[in-house]
């Protein structure tokens, strides 16, 4: 009687086990454009750290005057 109460009669709910799959390809999906943003991300990061060192390097080449 519990089992089927939960769904267990006739083996697993090919609806189920359909989303179960959806739900699993749109994780795949998400962490594979996680690690294409975070690649992204970095390689924005090192042109703007670059560009900020030239900055810095630029500023200190230029003399004060007083």
């Amino acid at each position: 009687m519990a089992k089927a109460l939960l769904g267990y009669v006739g083996g697993p709910d090919p609806r189920l086990l359909a989303e179960m799959r959806r739900l699993q390809q749109r994780v795949q999906d998400l962490e594979s454009e996680l690690v294409r943003m975070q690649a992204e991300n970095d390689s924005l990061q090192a042109v703007a750290d670059h560009e900020q060192l030239l900055r810095m390097d630029a500023a200190q080449a230029v003399p004060a005057y007083s």
